[in-house]
């Protein structure tokens, strides 16, 4: 690159990332040879491939499979240190960062790539009972709640209570709420029906709930059609137009209707992360920052704000949509913009380029949109698999999730079938109301708290994860 850089040879900027997530790290690695003093900041000391996040939740992956330490990832870095951390405010003016341990962070330029958390819409109650899957340990506690549910019903007499326990709800048609409900039914009908001797896992009820008209709404409507259709042949019961009103240890109400069950997965909604709003500068209604061309802050140039934290309309005047793709090419723009700033070169504005979407639904069943091109069914399938597989951190990640997807393949057996944790199968049938408190042990105040029920009303939710980047237009 050329120009000269306005700094004296002794001293580098420092350029600090805040998440370490796909704009996080695809920016520090745009950084590698820069001119600059890296710090990549994260509450985790990995990164996490999430969008095969949903395959650990649902035993086919290990945790290990998707996620891999980012001081590994980065370790030929030489101008980048890693910090386990976890930023709690941004002082733009004073260009400083407080940390949860009460200690200060300068920086000369930022890039905040924190993501997105769970949005309940005003009832975050609800969280305990319907965690969503945003981490690792949203996974792992999913994956223990639908396990647990098949061993609770092996030891249940009554019919009743038994298709109370083996009721799954997921909430929200979007990537998400259509990928998980998908592969709790595969794992029903298919990994788990050898596996029990009292109750028969193939009866088990598997309920996609959406508030929209249709699954998928980011797509194109034949391939939303093809979506519902090939979840209704693995045995999905979908429910379109149908609004969530309440949601209690037990059931989950939609509209009028109670239906009893015990695991429930929240897939209905995003918000961004807590921390652009203390920048101080706008954000749209689901709390993104609205960024500037270049993705810097008003008011700011040396703070820019990537992924699922940034709101940018500069192109179609709706907002990107939260994929990893965004992410990425953000986290390569912002970088390349600093370079281009320490050399006295003009930024450039940043143009997000649309490499098509994927959801995957089952065995061999999938949907694809790569710009005018509509795939699905087995043609899908094997497209999303092969670019799962290059976009995975690292070969041995590579090789680990092509190994567990084969032998799945093969046998339809999952080999992360564990259920981590203390079981205490006694409290939940009693909080199901299939046991008597005389029958089981002491109650603690944190299952106290998780059966308390949801206020009435408020509304329901907004529609699927899907179409947030369209609902968000109106912001």
């Amino acid at each position: 690159m050329s120009g000269t850089l306005g700094y004296s040879e002794p001293y580098r900027p420092r350029v600090v990332i805040v998440g370490g997530g796909f704009g996080g790290l695809y920016a520090a690695r745009a950084l590698r040879h820069a001119p600059v003093r890296v710090t990549l900041i994260d509450r985790h000391n990995y990164h996490l491939f999430q969008p095969l996040l949903y395959q650990v939740a649902t035993a086919t992956l290990s945790p290990a499979d998707i996620a891999r330490p980012i001081r590994h990832i980065v370790r030929r870095q030489r101008n980048t240190d890693v910090l386990l951390a976890e930023v709690r405010d941004v002082d733009a003016a004073r260009r400083a960062l407080t940390l949860a341990d009460g200690r200060t962070l300068r920086y000369d330029y930022l890039i905040l790539a924190t993501g997105a958390v769970d949005q309940y819409f005003g009832h975050d109650e609800w969280a305990p009972i319907a965690p969503g899957l945003k981490t690792i340990d949203d996974a792992t506690e999913i994956r223990r709640r639908f396990l647990l549910a098949f061993e609770h019903a092996e030891q249940v007499d009554d019919p009743e209570l038994r298709r109370a326990l083996l009721t799954f709800v997921v909430i929200g048609g979007g990537p998400t709420g259509v990928e998980m409900a998908g592969a709790f039914a595969e794992m029903a009908h298919h990994t788990l029906r050898h596996d029990f001797r009292h109750v028969d896992p193939t009866a088990a009820r598997v309920v996609l709930v959406e508030g929209g008209e249709r699954l998928l709404a980011a797509y194109d409507e034949d391939l939303s059609e093809r979506a519902r259709e090939q979840l209704e042949a693995l045995g999905v019961e979908v429910r379109l137009n149908s609004l969530v009103t309440r949601i209690e240890l037990g059931a989950v109400h939609v509209g009028e209707e109670r239906i009893p069950a015990y695991p429930v997965v929240w897939a209905a909604g995003v918000a961004a992360s807590p921390l652009g709003r203390k920048l101080g500068v706008p954000t749209d209604r689901m709390g993104r920052v609205q960024v500037e061309r270049d993705l810097s802050v008003p008011g700011h140039p040396e703070v820019f704000v990537i992924g699922d934290l940034a709101s940018i309309t500069h192109q179609t005047g709706k907002p990107l949509p939260g994929v990893a793709q965004v992410a990425m090419q953000g986290g390569r723009a912002a970088a390349h913009n600093i370079v281009r700033t320490l050399y006295g070169e003009r930024r450039e504005p940043f143009h997000y380029r649309d490499k098509g979407s994927m959801a995957t639904i089952g065995r061999a069943k999938a949907i694809a949109e790569i710009g005018r091109i509509r795939l699905s069914g087995l043609v899908a399938w094997l497209a999303w698999l092969l670019i799962h597989i290059a976009f995975l951190v690292s070969f041995r990640n590579r090789v680990a999730v092509l190994l567990a997807w084969a032998w799945s393949y093969l046998t339809w057996q999952r080999g992360a079938r564990l259920i981590t944790g203390e079981v205490r199968p006694d409290n939940v049938l009693r909080k199901l109301g299939l046991q008597t408190p005389s029958e089981g042990g002491s109650e603690t105040e944190a299952e106290k708290a998780l059966a308390a029920p949801a206020p009435e009303g408020g509304g329901g939710w907004m529609e699927g994860d899907s179409d947030q980047a369209k609902a968000a237009g109106g912001a």
